[in-house]
């Protein structure tokens, strides 16, 4: 006779308590289980309040606490263990690398006394990552040895001085003077060279290079705070052929960017990429049609046959079709036997998304006027129906109309949407959208310059002024501001691109002129220009 073992469960399963190491910040540089642990938690503890970035990868739902700096190791570890004891899954972000600081292991300790299981989730030391943003190599053929350490009051400073030729140091900015008194009282030669990075990671970096000797001056007069990484030897030497992070065309430029809120995501991770900081602020909200008759019509017209050509102007035109295609429970089959034209490169990917291929993208300016010149003329042999469905936007122009109408076909001009302007951004965006608190703005259409300038008031004239097309040109000109960036296509790639470009310009010609700073932002000339 075998005997049953009954093994009583906790009515809330234990998690182990996460630590995740979140690197210099920034919330692309976080491991993707490091991210996906943020998504599920219910607990968040962090030394300080959270960037936006970060954030969003929180679930809404989840307790965010974010004052740990200044709370004893213990205690913290009291509350995560408390959140696992309930069932909670508690996660525990650490700047750089959870075990690199004393920080991490303190918590983690205690944390062990409560007999709680526990993981770590490894992140990028930040003198490892803040130091390859400022372009100092840290580990070479040249350099094969590396010191990293945090500059405290109990530090071994003679070790420090006679150890590894490059040495990679965390401090605050207000202790450099005292960190480089230390290393060259204990023996590190004077003219050592040393690089103090600020901000590392992030859109606000800023390096000064110096030697042990005159490193307090420097990084004063820079105007250096916060907390910083410091780069010792011979290593920094090779951050002028190396240095790429900060030398980004666009580099800590505050750009706004007025758009609808979900089409303005591809524009600013792409302004992003160039180093800028996007500001999104909607100007323009999209509603359907008052009344859904047009469209019904128009989607019984493309099941039954009635059109030879669908053109779509914009993506909202296309995402408009789809959604009534939804409704009816019809797909991208239904456009089987009828030819699709789109205007612009962002139009004709989101129809390619649907499962649609169009036939006909404009070969030279992306407008209506540049579909027109490409649009086949009506021909009664060849075209067993003469008549092209437009579903566009309640304000949009005649000029598409008109232009098909020469090449004799028949237009249906259907509202698909309805364009509203949309509610005045914060005081503060209207602040500094007045007062040259925006390096640039960028336009993608006419009605985005009316709507913003209607709703927050004309930019500053120290402001570059980028748009799209010819009629977004005209359109800013009309309101009286100076465009000084076109994009040599009609696409939000091309506009970002060409202000990319302008921003290489005008980095160019203030260090020709002896006017460039090293500060993120655009240099600003000793005279604002006058419309």
């Amino acid at each position: 006779m075998s005997s049953v073992t009954t093994i009583q469960t906790p009515p809330h399963p234990t998690p182990p308590v996460t630590f995740v190491g979140i690197g210099p910040g920034d919330a692309d540089l976080l491991t993707v289980r490091g991210a996906r642990l943020l998504a599920r938690a219910a607990l968040v503890v962090a030394d300080r309040p959270l960037d936006a970035a970060l954030r969003r990868l929180v679930a809404p739902e989840a307790e965010v606490v974010e004052d740990a700096a200044e709370r004893p190791p213990a205690e913290v570890a009291k509350s995560l263990a408390a959140a696992a004891r309930s069932g909670r899954l508690a996660v525990r972000l650490l700047p750089g690398d959870p075990f690199v600081g004393a920080r991490g292991p303190q918590e983690v300790e205690a944390l062990t006394k409560s007999g709680l299981t526990w993981e770590i989730v490894p992140g990028i030391p930040s003198a490892l990552a803040v130091a390859g943003c400022a372009g100092v190599p840290l580990l070479t053929a040249r350099h094969p040895e590396v010191g990293l350490a945090c500059a405290t009051e109990d530090a071994d400073w003679r070790a420090l001085a006679s150890g590894p030729r490059t040495l990679a140091l965390e401090s605050a900015i207000a202790e450099v003077g005292k960190l480089a008194a230390r290393l060259v009282e204990h023996g590190r030669p004077g003219d050592s060279p040393v690089a103090v990075t600020c901000g590392g990671a992030t859109t606000s970096q800023q390096t000064v290079v110096s030697t042990l000797d005159a490193a307090e001056t420097d990084v004063a007069n820079a105007g250096l705070s916060g907390d910083c990484v410091v780069v010792i030897g011979d290593a920094v030497r090779q951050r002028d052929k190396l240095s790429w992070f900060e030398t980004r065309p666009l580099f800590g430029w505050r750009v706004l960017v007025p758009r609808t809120k979900d089409q303005a995501g591809t524009l600013s991770e792409q302004l992003r990429s160039y180093g800028a900081v996007p500001v999104e602020v909607p100007t323009i909200a999209v509603e359907p049609p008052r009344s859904p008759a047009q469209m019904e019509r128009a989607v019984r017209g493309l099941v039954s046959g009635r059109y030879q050509w669908v053109v779509f102007t914009s993506q909202n035109a296309v995402r408009a079709i789809r959604e009534r295609f939804e409704e009816y429970g019809l797909d991208a089959r239904a456009f089987a036997g009828v030819k699709v034209a789109a205007v612009g490169e962002q139009t004709a990917r989101r129809l390619v998304e649907f499962g649609v291929m169009p036939e006909l993208v404009p070969s030279g300016e992306q407008t209506s006027e540049g579909l027109v010149a490409d649009f086949p003329p009506y021909d009664d042999i060849f075209d067993p129906i003469n008549r092209v469905l437009l579903p566009r936007a309640d304000i949009a122009t005649e000029t598409l109309v008109s232009g098909l109408t020469e090449l004799g076909w028949e237009c249906e001009d259907v509202t698909a949407y309805r364009t509203v302007r949309a509610a005045p951004p914060p005081a503060e965006i209207r602040d500094a959208i007045k007062s040259g608190g925006f390096d640039a703005v960028l336009f993608t259409s006419a009605s985005t310059v009316r709507n913003l300038v209607g709703i927050a008031g004309k930019p500053h004239t120290s402001t570059v002024i980028a748009v799209i097309g010819p009629a977004t040109e005209a359109a800013a000109e009309e309101q009286g501001l100076r465009v000084d960036v076109r994009a040599a296509r009609a696409s939000v790639a091309a506009l970002a691109e060409a202000l990319a470009e302008h921003g290489r310009a005008v980095r160019q010609a203030a260090i020709e002129a002896g006017e460039w700073t090293g500060r993120p932002g655009r240099p600003k000339p000793a005279k604002t220009r006058r419309r």
